[in-house]
């Protein structure tokens, strides 16, 4: 079986060591073009492209892949690249490209996607964020035939997989792009045996995982505290949250629901400063921020914070977007 890969980040470039430690051949791999990243804005290679790299695979970085689009020349050379590499398939994962119709048609055994919930819920950019962010107790994997909509062709297979009380995107994105990798290579080898049975999801109960906009990741301190317990834990890694402390902003990395009286003050009224972390009235209940971080500095347990930002119980936090 020729597999073509189309995939960005890590958690993409998981599925892709998968298939090579499998023996699957790769005719191609399509990843997003170069970024800039880091304090020098460097142009950084994805995660897929520095696998592809390292294993000598064919690579190619179109811009776009829509033929009447604005990058129309890349498009264009994607589809001859496509047809000489002539896959069986192509496995998709967080690429961060919409495929048009002529990709979809192109291979015999259609496009594959490793989508990271259980469809229909959580459709789109941030499953994993918008999972954890709602309360989810769990979530898992989908790998899904691709057609036009969003996320909605029919699915291959599907498996569930807990939410842990501690888990952030970090941690939940590690387990569940190994288990998205496990359930790939069954579903190819279900393909190859032509035993593939998809099933269509169901209309009702979709949900969909808006991306993450930045603003959101301005704490807001009139949302109940177990809400924005759960959303330091999404935000993480990335974009985090923050909060203000005067004109200062400070990176909230992570918190906990604590019982604490906060009826009558001001959300984001400081309740109580103590080695443990700074108490933080919210519309509901309070929070405890434990671990944050100074501009310019690194993450650090509250207590070291504090010998340099002197929080006092009274002050209030600004909620929202400055």
């Amino acid at each position: 079986m020729r597999v073509a890969f189309a995939g960005t980040p890590e958690f993409a470039a998981v599925a892709l060591r998968d298939l090579l430690a499998a023996g699957f051949e790769l005719p191609l791999v399509l990843t997003q073009p170069d970024r800039p990243a880091g304090r020098g804005l460097q142009l950084q290679p994805s995660a897929v492209k520095q696998v592809a790299v390292a294993h000598g695979l064919p690579l190619l970085q179109p811009r776009g892949l829509r033929l009447d689009g604005r990058w129309h020349e890349d498009a264009a050379a994607a589809r001859e690249a496509l047809r000489q590499a002539a896959p069986d398939v192509l496995v998709v994962a967080a690429y961060g490209l919409i495929l048009p119709q002529w990709v979809l048609d192109l291979p015999p055994l259609g496009c594959v996607n490793i989508h990271a919930s259980l469809l229909p819920r959580w459709r789109g950019a941030a499953p994993i964020h918008r999972a954890i962010e709602a309360g989810d107790v769990e979530t898992g994997i989908s790998i899904m035939r691709m057609d036009a909509g969003l996320d909605t062709g029919p699915v291959y297979r599907m498996q569930e997989m807990p939410i842990a009380p501690g888990d952030t995107t970090a941690s939940l994105h590690d387990k569940l792009a190994a288990l998205g990798g496990r359930l790939l290579l069954q579903t190819l080898e279900d393909l190859r045996a032509g035993v593939a049975d998809p099933t269509a999801q169901p209309a009702e109960d979709a949900t969909y995982a808006a991306k993450i906009d930045k603003r959101e990741a301005w704490l807001d301190w009139s949302l109940p505290a177990d809400v924005l317990e759960r959303r330091i834990r999404a935000f993480q890694p990335a974009p985090g949250t923050q909060t203000r402390w005067g004109d200062m902003p400070l990176k909230v990395h992570a918190a906990t629901v604590v019982p604490a009286a906060s009826a009558g003050h001001r959300p984001g009224t400081v309740l109580a400063v103590q080695p443990q972390g700074i108490d933080v009235a919210c519309g509901a209940g309070c929070l405890r921020l434990t671990r944050l971080q100074k501009p310019g500095g690194k993450p650090l347990d509250a207590s070291i914070v504090l010998q340099s930002v002197m929080v006092q119980a009274g002050q209030v936090f600004a909620s929202g977007a400055p």
